[in-house]
């Protein structure tokens, strides 16, 4: 069994902790985010309430370690050499993430959550899951841009994809490759 050690100096059983992680998923596509408790997480892992307070202190906690781990696999892009190709592979992740995804929907729950409560907010704001695979890709293409040009080249490609999802759009009607095509012109490239 693989183990490292928890906040309380514990092992951390990783077992334990992907049943707590899966639970919270299925849960949440079950029950929807406001009638899910950590009781409920932790009887669905068949793990202790103790066990997932030693590692978590709220529901949000546990929801957002699950999406941001399926969300690093499923933003992931593979190099094609093409910028062309891969801004728009990632625009189509970013969309199948957004929209079919139940890591998708437990990010888009949490966005929601954040707007009225502040601690679910700062989660969100400690690691921004769809930036951070954005940048990897741009990072390929333009390893010399600094962090600031980054920042705002991650912020135009995801954004007309953001917007068209979280709006209710099926992404269906998107181009990712015209959209592709307009951010590549939008920074001069």
């Amino acid at each position: 069994m693989n183990s490292d050690r928890g906040p309380g100096g514990r092992p951390r059983s990783e077992e334990a902790r992907l049943a707590v992680l899966h639970a919270v998923d299925d849960l949440l596509l079950e029950a929807g985010y406001a009638a899910m408790t950590v009781k409920s997480v932790a009887e669905r892992a068949g793990v202790s309430r103790a066990t997932v307070y030693r590692w978590w202190s709220t529901k949000a906690e546990i929801l957002f370690e699950a999406s941001v781990l399926d969300a690093e696999k499923e933003l992931s892009v593979v190099a094609s050499g093409d910028p062309r190709v891969d801004l728009a592979a990632y625009l189509d992740a970013l969309a199948d993430f957004l929209w079919r995804s139940p890591a998708g929907v437990a990010y888009r729950v949490l966005l929601n959550e954040a707007r009225g409560d502040s601690a679910v907010a700062d989660l969100l704001g400690a690691k921004d899951v769809l930036g951070d695979a954005a940048r990897v890709v741009l990072e390929r293409v333009w390893p010399d841009w600094d962090r600031t040009a980054l920042d705002r080249a991650t912020a135009l490609l995801i954004g007309p994809t953001f917007f068209w999802v979280t709006s209710g759009r099926d992404p269906g009607g998107l181009d990712t490759a015209e959209l592709a095509e307009a951010f590549l012109r939008s920074v001069g490239r």
